[in-house]
């Protein structure tokens, strides 16, 4: 059966007017000094800290090769030396904000990048060739649009940049946040207050003296105050103490679920100099990491899984960004995304549900509250993102990095088994079909959902940093409904969003048994 899907409109312009925003920003620098401040905010936090300084470095590098070689009055090792600093010094303060954001994301993370801007643009511009800096990103803040020309005569250097910078992680945090007015209120009126303080002190000075207003903070100020505030910052921050997770030995119905993916042997947990690990009676070892226990042996990792994973190990951190975005330029709101599949569920408060290949765990948003939650993916960078997901949402779930095809969970354990995403890839569908059905709890409806061939072929394939892992197919993607085993009870596909999507639902018999043939 097909469902066909009616775009919002009105959410597919606004979607294409703010994505020519972000480009016309690529051409129009006052512009770009908007745009490209939001864009690094974003970029880098996507990533872990280092991989993020990494990849801001090389786009910069592309971005700006080109004018510097054209305009630069040096040459050889020294220009390569000027490039590379100038590259670095812009990105530092994006990485040190990137940092403060991994130990605290709330509002007040939002000033670390304002406050190292400024220090870091002032440093520039005493260090740096003028040929060099007024080539550089960091300039581009000198030449921003709306009424702020004066700010800086006003407050002090480097006050333009630092709006700038405030606004663009600001932005970030809101799209983080995914502009829930509860959550943003106060951080937006935080922003908006210190904005219209700034650009009304000048105006009741003139209204007041009848005079041009002086500065705040002269000269290099400013600058200063900025860098012992983000030192502040940071070092608090970061001497915060980490957030706690619970020890799996405060755990037992969980621990109860499991047992070893390979041997079907019962696993406890011991502690060992303050490091967690689940072992099993033979000596089997499986060992808890950030929270995550890790089932996943390398040498077992082959084929498509390993290929795939390695997918997701690189746009883990921006999956969910892909996925809001889509959804908007195709005028699909995100509750209606999640619910064409998730409503084939049935969901009774209190259910203990696991999800294989988790992900990100977008899913989990959409789910009733109440529910005991679990997930399984094969990522160790998507599930990382998931903890971060979990946070924001202020919601609870154990988290397992392994093989779907390879569950570490006892037969009939779960109320609610669903698939979504990654199974069209995987090395042995038929038996990751077996193994849902294994710790499904008889009478259970076991849902699986993927994207079609049409979808595979018509974006997979034609973006650049995923078409290499689907052009040359063997075979085109299908439901995998051939592979249900016979002795299931109401198969029924569900073509959805017009023939993008699948959804396979089928029930395990309420009298199952548990060493019935596989198929």
């Amino acid at each position: 059966m097909l469902t066909k899907t009616t775009p919002d409109r009105g959410l597919q312009l606004a979607a294409v007017a703010i994505l020519g925003i972000f480009v016309l920003g690529f051409a129009f620098a006052p512009l770009g000094a908007w745009t490209g401040a939001i864009l690094s905010a974003w970029l880098i936090g996507t990533q872990r800290p280092w991989r993020g300084f990494l990849l801001l470095a090389g786009i910069n590098l592309i971005l700006n090769l080109l004018p510097l070689w054209r305009a630069f009055q040096l040459a050889g090792i020294e220009w390569l030396a000027y490039t590379a600093l100038a590259i670095l010094m812009g990105i530092v303060p994006y990485f040190l904000y990137r940092l403060v954001r991994q130990h605290r994301e709330d509002f007040l993370s939002t000033l670390a990048l304002p406050l190292w801007g400024v220090a870091i643009e002032a440093l520039a511009q005493l260090v740096l060739p003028a040929s060099v800096f007024s080539l550089h990103p960091l300039a581009r803040t000198q030449s921003a649009i709306l009424p702020l020309s004066r700010l800086d005569t006003l407050l002090g250097t480097g006050a333009i940049a630092f709006i700038i910078y405030w606004f663009a992680a600001a932005i970030v945090w809101m799209w983080n946040q995914e502009f829930q007015a509860k959550k943003i209120a106060k951080g937006a009126s935080v922003f908006a207050a210190v904005l219209v303080l700034a650009l009304g002190y000048g105006l009741i000075f003139q209204i007041s003296h009848h005079v041009a207003p002086r500065a705040l903070l002269t000269g290099q100020s400013f600058a200063w105050a900025c860098f012992g505030g983000g030192l502040v910052l940071s070092v608090w921050v970061l001497i915060q103490p980490s957030e706690r997770r619970d020890p799996w030995s405060d755990k037992p119905e969980t621990v109860a679920l499991l047992q070893s993916p390979y041997t079907g042997n019962a696993l406890h947990v011991v502690s060992e100099g303050g490091r967690e690990a689940l072992v099993s009676g033979s000596g089997e070892r499986f060992p808890i990491r950030n929270g995550i226990p890790d089932f996943l042996e390398p040498g077992k990792l082959t084929g498509f899984n390993l290929k795939y994973n390695r997918l997701y190990e690189s746009i883990g951190g921006f999956y969910d960004d892909i996925q809001k975005v889509v959804c908007a330029l195709r005028g699909i709101k995100p509750s209606q995304y999640f619910s064409d599949y998730l409503g084939w569920l049935e969901i009774k408060p209190g259910d203990s549900a696991l999800e294989t290949s988790v992900g990100t765990g977008l899913n989990f948003k959409y789910l009733p509250r109440g529910l005991k939650l679990l997930g399984l993916d094969l990522s160790a960078e998507m599930l990382a993102n998931c903890q971060v997901n979990l946070h924001r949402w202020q919601m609870d779930a154990d988290l397992f990095l392994g093989n779907a095809e390879e569950l570490p969970f006892a037969d009939n354990s779960f109320d609610v088994v669903y698939h979504v995403g990654g199974i069209n890839f995987f090395n042995d569908k038929a038996k990751a079909i077996r193994e849902m059905i294994r710790v499904a709890k008889p009478g259970t409806r076991i849902l699986i959902a993927d994207e079609t061939e049409e979808h595979v072929k018509g974006t997979y394939e034609k973006i650049p940093i995923t078409s290499r892992y689907f052009k040359n197919r063997r075979e085109p993607v299908a439901a995998p409904i051939e592979l249900v085993p016979p002795y299931m009870q109401e198969v029924h596909l569900e073509i959805l969003r017009d023939g993008q999507f699948y959804a396979l639902t089928f029930r395990k018999p309420s009298a199952f048994a548990s060493n019935a043939p596989p198929h």
